[in-house]
């Protein structure tokens, strides 16, 4: 075996190794949840296609969804800090498996939007919830690895539900609906059963009282740091309405082909990005992110350039690369920043600002979409990126590049 192949597979090894238990069935709960996540990424074509809604009003119960994503988000890591992040996680995966399936059944925009904006609420507890408890259970030198395993969980889950999703889609829409809610209630089970007696060992944090902390709208660099995220969020949330409309209405691929695009996007994910976290991980994180802003950017900003399959595979690969660049890392930045009295709130607040995305997102996408082209959605998102990154560079020019300067936790640098 060449010398360059033992390495590569050593390091492979290696970026899994040292991962706590808690970590891994906490990902592994996600892989149950996420491997029948299907609905949201069809929610645009089934709202247009299947119940008539105007492109107008599809982006409209989307961003209403946000709008109960934006309260969730905060309610979740509000509550983590409160009665414990198992409490959390467990209730939303139960409620949220209970609304998908009845939003199925729903035909008219009220219905549809208020079940909508209730299910938004409930299944976006789940997130910040099961980042505490991730962030908990990792110490700080291993954090990042412990937020990539994470969204390796959520990718590789992601690997069959849209691709399933696709071929559901052209059977029966309802079909979706079902199959999204039962995975949920799944995933609710088996984390009741796996840590039901594991209580005290991950919730020793979560029964403490909660501390006299530095609150997180009070730290100036990382609500700079949400406001970037917000920029970049928005761009990254095309893949839930304008992305898939364009590729069904310009490239003229159907909804399996859509979704086996995703497909793509989640097995590269999986595949690569834990060894190239732990490739990177002791590295400036901003100058990484940078440079994972500027290909994440890129994918979507040549999108027009070519209008067949095997194009739209390499603008994905593109995107999917800046994907994996920023995000473990922006999320561990921010993770450490907080304490363990208080890191419910930063997460809360990360996924909060993530979660306006879902209401800005499709309001602008949608309305540059249809009012100058989506040509023109693109080309804005080429500048976007540029101007993103300029705010990246500027933010490690006035407070460096120290991983996570924290607020409140001893094991972490100052910035």
């Amino acid at each position: 075996m060449p010398i360059m192949l033992k390495k590569l597979i050593i390091h492979v090894k290696e970026s899994y190794t040292g991962l706590p238990r808690q970590a891994w069935m906490l990902a592994l709960v996600i892989f149950i949840n996420r491997s029948g996540t299907m609905v949201l990424f069809f929610m645009i074509l089934y709202l247009t296609r299947e119940l008539g809604f105007t492109v107008a009003a599809a982006g409209r119960m989307i961003s209403i969804y946000g709008l109960g994503t934006l309260i969730g988000s905060y309610l979740g890591g509000w509550l983590s800090d409160r009665i414990g992040t198992q409490t959390v996680q467990l209730n939303s995966l139960i409620f949220s498996g209970i609304g998908l399936v009845a939003l199925g059944y729903l035909r008219t925009q009220a219905a549809f939007g208020a079940t909508l904006f209730l299910q938004a609420i409930i299944a976006e507890s789940f997130r910040p919830a099961n980042m505490t408890a991730i962030a908990r259970a990792c110490p700080p030198e291993i954090r990042t690895r412990g937020f990539a395993l994470q969204r390796l969980a959520v990718n590789l889950g992601i690997t069959i539900g849209p691709a399933l999703g696709g071929f559901l889609a052209t059977m029966n829409y309802r079909y979706l609906f079902w199959v999204d809610g039962i995975t949920c209630i799944a995933a609710a089970v088996f984390f009741s059963a796996v840590f039901r007696s594991a209580r005290n060992e991950i919730g020793k944090h979560e029964e403490k009282r909660i501390q006299e902390t530095g609150a997180p709208w009070k730290d100036g660099p990382y609500l700079i740091i949400l406001g970037l995220l917000l920029c970049l969020g928005i761009i990254f949330h095309q893949i839930f309405n304008t992305w898939p409309l364009f590729l069904r209405e310009v490239y003229g691929l159907i909804e399996n082909r859509i979704g086996l695009l995703l497909t793509v996007n989640a097995t590269l994910i999986v595949l690569i990005e834990m060894p190239l976290i732990h490739a990177v991980e002791r590295m400036n994180p901003l100058r990484i992110i940078r440079i994972g802003i500027l290909l994440l950017t890129g994918g979507f900003f040549i999108l027009p350039f070519g209008n067949s399959f095997p194009y739209a595979v390499s603008t994905v690969m593109i995107w999917t690369m800046g994907e994996i660049l920023v995000f473990p890392l922006l999320v561990s930045f921010i993770a450490n920043r907080a304490s363990d009295a208080n890191r419910g709130q930063y997460m809360g607040l990360f996924t909060f600002v993530f979660s306006l995305c879902f209401i800005f997102g499709p309001i602008i996408g949608t309305s540059v979409y249809q009012n100058l082209g989506p040509h023109w959605l693109w080309r804005g998102v080429g500048i976007w990126g540029i101007m993103i990154w300029s705010g990246f560079h500027l933010f490690e020019r006035a407070y460096g590049g120290s991983k996570g300067a924290s607020s409140g936790d001893p094991s972490t640098p100052d910035t």
